[in-house]
C-alpha cells in the first residue's frame, strides 16, 4: 500500500505545483471529452485554441526553472526507497519535465491545434470512406511524431522515443521480438479453428437490439462488475473510451449497433474495465502524476480482463443470460451454449474493436508495422489505403471494400498517438497473466465468480495494481505482481483451453 514516510516541505512545495499541472491538464482532458461527445459541430473552429492554450501553460509550468528546482529539492530530501511516495512522486515528475523540457512550448501548442483539426478531418474522411480528405491531416500528425522523436531522442529507434510516451522503459525491439513470439505461437490455433470454422455461429447476437435496451443492459453489467457510477457515466461517441479527470470523476464511452449486440455489451465491459483502474488508484494521489495507471499495456490488461476474461467466459454469461433473453425475447429460444459460441466465433475481421480474441492482435501487428515503416521511410502514407488491403489480404484474408472499415477505422492517428498500438496486444498478455496470479493467491477465487461475486477479484486487483497508480514503472510492477517479466506464455495457455475446448481442437 501506498506509504509516505518523508513527506518534508520540498515534496509539499513539489506536489502543491503538481497540482496546479494537474488541474490544467485536466481541464484540456474535460474539453476533450466534450468535443468527442456532445460539442456542437460548430465548436471545432476554436476548441483547438482552447486545448492549446492549455497545453502552453501547462508545459511551461511543468518545464520551468521553478519547478524544475523543486523536483530537484524534493529528490534530494526523498531519499531513494523505490516504496515511498514521496520517492515515487519525485522521480516520476523528473521523468514528466525532463521529457517535456526538450519539447519547445512552440510545438506543444502548434500540435495541439492540428491535432483538433486532424481529429475534425478524420471524422468526415471516416464518415465519406475517403483516405485522401484525411491525408493532408495525417502526415501532419507524423510529421509532428518525427519532430517529437528527435526532440525526444532515441538510441536504436525514432519510434522508442513514441512508445515512452505509453510504456515507460519499452523499446521498439523489445515489442517486436514479443509479436514475433507471439505470432510463432498464435497461428497454429488459427489455422486449426480455420479447418473447424462451421462448429460455431454467430447467428444469434446479429438481427435488431434496440440501442436503449443495449445502453441500460451494458450499463447493469459495468456496474455489476464495479464500476461506480456515482463517480462516472456513460455516454455515446464515434469511438468509445475511457477518462480520467481524477479518481472521483472517470467516465466511458461506448458505441451501439442496432443490428449487432456484441459492440455495445463488450466494448462496455472494456471502458469499464480501463474506469475502473482509475476509479481504484489511491486518494492520496488525486492531483498528482501518480494517479493514473502505470502504463497503457498495464491499463489495456484491466479492460481485457474484464471485457474478455471475465466478460466472454461462460460462468459470467451462466449468471446474466437469462436476464438478457428477458431483455431481448429474440433470444428465448437461443441456448447458453450457442450465445456463448457466439460472442466468442473466431472470424478474422475488418474492424480491430470488433475482432475475437485469437485474431485481434493480428490488428495490432499490422498497425505497428505501418507506424514503424512510415518513421523508417519505408513506407509513404499517401500509400496507405492499399498497403492496408494487401496487409490485411495477406494476414488475416479478408480485403476491406472500403477506408473507412480500414485504414480510417482508429481515431488514434488523428490524435497523433504514434507508439499507442502496441500497449494493446501487451495488455492482451498482462490480462492473462495477472488473471492466472489472482487464481494462484486468491482462495476461492472462482467459485466467488461463479456465484456473481465480482467484487473479489476487483478487490485483489485494486490492492495489488490499481491502488499504486504509477508509482512504479511498468515492468517493475508486473514483477511484483507476478514475479516475472511480461510473457505469452499464460495468454497462448488460455487461448488454446478456451478455443481448444469450443472448437473441439487438441494441441
Amino acid at each position: 500500500m501506498s506509504q509516505t514516510k518523508t513527506a518534508g516541505p520540498a515534496h509539499q512545495a513539489l506536489r502543491a505545483r503538481l497540482n496546479e499541472i494537474a488541474d490544467l491538464n485536466l481541464s484540456a482532458s474535460i474539453l476533450s471529452w466534450d468535443m468527442e461527445t456532445h460539442m456542437p459541430k460548430g465548436g471545432y473552429a476554436t476548441r483547438g485554441e482552447h486545448l492549446a492554450t492549455l497545453s502552453r501553460h501547462s508545459h511551461a509550468l511543468l518545464t520551468s526553472a521553478e519547478t524544475r528546482g523543486l523536483i530537484d529539492a524534493a529528490r534530494a530530501e526523498a531519499g531513494d526507497d523505490p516504496d515511498d511516495d514521496a520517492v515515487a512522486l519525485a522521480a516520476v515528475a523528473d521523468y514528466d519535465a525532463t521529457r517535456a523540457a526538450k519539447l519547445p512550448g512552440s510545438f506543444v501548442a502548434e500540435r495541439a491545434r492540428a491535432q483538433t483539426r486532424a481529429h475534425t478531418d478524420w471524422i468526415e474522411a471516416r464518415k465519406t470512406s475517403n483516405f485522401k480528405h484525411f491525408l493532408p491531416a495525417l502526415e501532419s500528425m507524423f510529421d509532428f511524431a518525427r519532430r517529437q522523436a528527435d526532440y525526444l531522442g532515441y538510441d536504436d529507434h525514432p519510434y522508442d522515443a513514441l512508445l515512452g510516451n505509453y510504456e515507460r522503459g519499452m523499446k521498439t525491439r523489445d515489442v517486436a521480438a514479443i509479436f514475433a513470439d507471439l505470432r510463432a505461437r498464435t497461428l497454429p490455433l488459427v489455422r486449426a479453428i480455420a479447418a473447424h470454422a462451421d462448429r460455431v455461429s454467430d447467428a444469434c447476437v446479429r438481427g435488431h437490439f434496440s440501442q436503449a435496451d443495449q445502453l441500460a443492459f451494458s450499463a447493469r453489467l459495468a456496474a455489476a462488475v464495479g464500476y461506480d457510477f456515482e463517480r462516472g457515466r456513460i455516454d455515446l461517441s464515434a469511438h468509445p473510451f475511457a477518462i480520467n479527470f481524477t479518481r472521483h470523476d472517470v467516465r466511458i464511452t461506448t458505441r451501439v449497433y442496432e443490428d449487432f449486440l456484441n459492440p455495445c455489451l463488450f466494448g462496455t465491459l472494456h471502458e469499464s474495465g480501463h474506469a475502473m483502474y482509475e476509479q481504484g488508484t489511491a486518494l492520496e494521489y488525486v492531483r498528482t502524476p501518480l494517479g493514473r495507471g502505470a502504463s497503457l499495456g498495464v491499463h489495456e490488461s484491466q479492460s481485457r480482463m474484464w471485457e474478455n476474461i471475465v466478460g466472454r467466459s461462460l460462468w459470467f454469461w451462466k449468471r446474466w443470460y437469462p436476464e438478457l433473453q428477458q431483455v431481448f425475447p429474440g433470444l428465448a429460444t437461443t441456448s447458453l451454449e450457442t450465445f456463448y459460441g457466439a460472442i466468442n466465433k473466431v472470424s478474422p475481421s475488418l474492424i480491430r474493436v470488433e475482432a475475437d480474441e485469437v485474431t485481434y492482435n493480428f490488428h495490432i501487428m499490422l498497425r505497428f508495422e505501418i507506424e514503424t515503416g512510415v518513421l523508417e521511410g519505408k513506407l509513404k502514407l499517401a500509400d496507405m489505403p492499399e498497403i492496408w488491403r494487401a496487409r490485411m489480404q495477406d494476414g488475416l484474408g479478408v480485403t476491406p471494400p472500403d477506408d473507412a472499415q480500414g485504414c480510417l477505422q482508429d481515431i488514434h492517428w488523428s490524435s497523433g498517438m504514434v507508439g499507442y498500438f502496441p500497449t494493446y496486444s501487451l495488455g492482451n498478455l498482462l490480462s492473462a497473466q495477472f488473471f492466472a496470479q489472482a487464481q494462484q493467491e486468491v482462495p476461492g477465487l472462482q467459485a466467488a465468480l461463479d456465484r456473481g461475486e465480482y467484487g473479489v477479484l476487483l478487490a485483489w486487483l485494486r490492492e495489488r495494481i490499481h491502488h499504486h497508480g504509477r508509482k512504479y514503472p511498468p515492468a517493475d510492477l508486473v514483477r511484483r505482481v507476478t514475479g516475472g517479466p511480461i510473457s505469452a506464455g499464460p495468454y497462448v495457455d488460455y487461448l488454446w483451453a478456451k478455443f481448444g475446448a469450443l472448437y473441439g481442437l487438441s494441441q
